[in-house]
């Protein structure tokens, strides 16, 4: 399969891109002054830099795969074993197309970027690999990682919930300047990190897709975690939609509602359905409305109302809905 040259497409404008992060650090072009000095024909032109900066161009080079290790804090931990193996499958016949971003890290190279493609030329038998070699900060480290992973959406929503979590508690970052470095809305990065008020075993159960982000986004409104837990379970062995989580969550919440209750409970029943239907007439309409179910499928709807105002607007509300 054909495999893009480089890391990736750098973010929106509004965020940090891996190119903005490994782009070569160029010297900036000295200010002119009132005064100029006149080179001599003879002379050659020199261009000065600063000691620390970097060539214009970071070459390729190949090192032992033996020499490389994974980033102990790269932000992702499960990797598809089936898809490491069609890389793999595709190393075999084309190589490594594009070269991994490691770092010098004592008697050997960490990865930052591309710590898949690596894997998946172990499992090619690859004996080199080629890399390009920078220098970085741990937090410039970590944010590659993480941007590399987000871009490729590799990540699972607890992988990227706890990168998240590292950057804003290791590095001091806000949450409104990392939403900007991620190119993610404030709003995102804030609901991502809420799943890690999960359960645990709630979270491995979202890590291995067990259940879907929706169903947990419902099962963060109780604050039972054991109560979370057992409902996860229930979500997949019943293989429950997440309107049918969303409306278990409410009846939990009801306070003469016990964790039994809550098990035993059916999303599809009358109880529920009628409930759903008083909440969506309350809110269309504006105010408190009941479903009182007798035999035969008959019954009758109570709407409430408590000023003769109100009285008045839902007569009219009620016969406008009816073309009157």
């Amino acid at each position: 399969m054909a495999v893009k040259r480089g890391l990736g497409k750098g973010l929106g404008s509004g965020g940090k891109g891996i190119d903005s992060l490994i782009a070569p650090r160029t010297a900036q072009p000295a200010q002119k002054t009132a005064k100029t000095e006149t080179i001599k024909k003879s002379e050659p032109v020199k261009v000065r830099q600063n000691k620390k900066e970097e060539p214009v161009q970071s070459p390729e080079v190949f090192l032992k795969i033996s020499q490389v290790e994974p980033n102990r804090k790269q932000p992702r931990k499960t990797f598809d074993e089936e898809a490491l193996s069609e890389l793999a499958d595709s190393i075999r016949q084309y190589g490594v197309l594009s070269p991994i971003l490691v770092q010098k890290s004592g008697d050997y190279y960490e990865i930052i970027a591309g710590e898949r493609r690596w894997r998946a030329a172990k499992l090619a038998g690859l004996k080199k690999i080629p890399v390009i070699i920078r220098e970085y900060s741990p937090q410039e480290t970590m944010e590659i990682s993480l941007i590399e992973n987000i871009q490729r959406e590799n990540l699972n929503p607890i992988e990227e919930a706890r990168a998240f979590q590292m950057l804003l508690t290791e590095y001091g970052l806000k949450q409104e300047e990392l939403a900007q470095r991620v190119s993610k809305s404030r709003t995102a990065v804030t609901n991502s990190m809420r799943l890690l008020k999960l359960d645990e075993r709630v979270q491995e159960m979202l890590i291995e897709n067990a259940i879907s982000s929706g169903h947990a986004r419902a099962l963060l409104a109780l604050e039972d975690n054991q109560l979370q837990y057992l409902l996860a379970e229930r979500i997949v062995e019943q293989k429950l939609s997440v309107r049918d989580v969303e409306k278990l969550v409410k009846n939990a919440q009801e306070p003469q509602r016990n964790r039994t209750d809550v098990l035993n409970s059916d999303p599809n029943s009358y109880e529920f359905i009628y409930r759903d239907l008083e909440e969506r007439i309350a809110g269309a309409i504006g105010t408190k409305v009941s479903i009182h179910q007798k035999a035969n499928q008959k019954g009758k709807i109570e709407i409430s109302y408590h000023s003769t105002e109100e009285l008045e607007r839902l007569t009219e509300l009620l016969l406008s809905a009816a073309g009157n």
